[in-house]
């Protein structure tokens, strides 16, 4: 049998070779422990009159919902083959920049090139990220992520099935020379540890540790819906580039996860699309081609100013 596994895995092109395939299954053997946990500390029951100002239901700290669970696993199955696709067209670009402009070639086997290469996807990872939450056509791919309102090792799961725009910000990687299998080795490095930032089971870590990396303190913020937490911790592994360029925040309270118009679906391909359906509903009412590119390239939730004064108009959008 693991004879066959890697017969198979290698006759994938060692660019593709992702060890997110690989962490899959210590994935859900972690999922698994942490439902355990929720069933046995009883974080999965209902959580009753329990609700925000707004009337929504809180769930439990670290609780689970057998059909939100289900969901973000499947979605992060869909994934892992539309991931393989965008990454394979994506190889094919970075083999002609790395390899006819690039004006230098990094070593491959030289220690600092992986390091350049793990700090470079960071970095870009980070205004990927940002870009993801300010640009409303780019959030259509991503606000799936953000829509279950549990927030748990399956919510990690929980993917896009388009990440066109991370291979276009990748793009200045192979155009300075890091070897394209580093890019996406980089970029898989940066999805199993993100994978542990989504959990309540852990609360702080040591002062340094949350000074400079990504944790679940800090990412627990990111998925959270309150005002004060919208936009916030984009970083990936490093939370240092959020420090560094003011998006950082602190952790105050218990989030209130999901979005901030909550979609009330498990349906799959409703949760990637119905951003796409809302944008378009909006373009064809706009009355200007100003209004029709603040819809599709402005932050979620925009609207002109002449919408934005009449609430029977603005009661219509969909607002991130």
């Amino acid at each position: 049998m693991l004879e066959t596994l890697s017969a198979v895995w290698s006759t994938i092109p060692a660019p593709l070779q992702d060890p997110v395939a690989l962490a899959a299954p210590f994935f859900l053997l972690v999922i698994g422990l942490e439902a355990l946990a929720a069933v046995l500390l009883e974080d999965e029951r209902p959580a009753g009159e329990r609700r925000t100002p707004g009337g929504r239901v809180v769930p439990r700290r670290g609780g689970y919902e057998r059909r939100d669970a289900l969901t973000s696993i499947t979605m992060g199955v869909v994934s892992a083959g539309t991931m393989a696709a965008w990454k394979g067209l994506g190889l094919l670009g970075y083999a002609v920049l790395f390899a006819y402009v690039a004006p230098w070639q990094l070593p491959v086997d030289a220690w600092w090139t992986w390091a350049l290469a793990l700090l470079g996807v960071d970095f870009l990872f980070y205004w990927a990220h940002r870009i993801a939450h300010r640009v409303r056509l780019v959030w259509a791919t991503h606000q799936a992520h953000h829509s279950s309102e549990y927030f748990n090792f399956s919510t990690a799961l929980r993917q896009k099935w388009n990440n066109s725009h991370e291979l276009v910000l990748w793009a200045p990687l192979p155009l300075l020379g890091v070897p394209p299998a580093l890019v996406f080795f980089g970029f898989s490095v940066s999805l199993v540890y993100q994978f542990f930032v989504h959990t309540e089971r852990v609360d702080r870590l040591w002062r340094p540790v949350e000074l400079v990396f990504n944790t679940p303190s800090h990412h627990r913020v990111h998925h959270g819906s309150d005002p004060e937490y919208l936009d916030r911790n984009y970083g990936g592994i490093l939370i240092v580039w959020d420090r560094f360029f003011g998006s950082f925040q602190p952790e105050r309270h218990r989030p209130t996860y999901g979005l901030t118009v909550p979609v009330r679906t498990y349906h799959l391909l409703r949760l990637q699309t119905h951003e796409y359906a809302a944008i378009a509903r909006d373009v064809r009412a706009a009355g200007t081609w100003r209004e029709r590119i603040g819809y599709v390239l402005g932050p979620p939730g925009w609207r002109p100013a002449v919408v934005a004064a009449r609430p029977e108009i603005a009661a219509a959008t969909t607002p991130k």
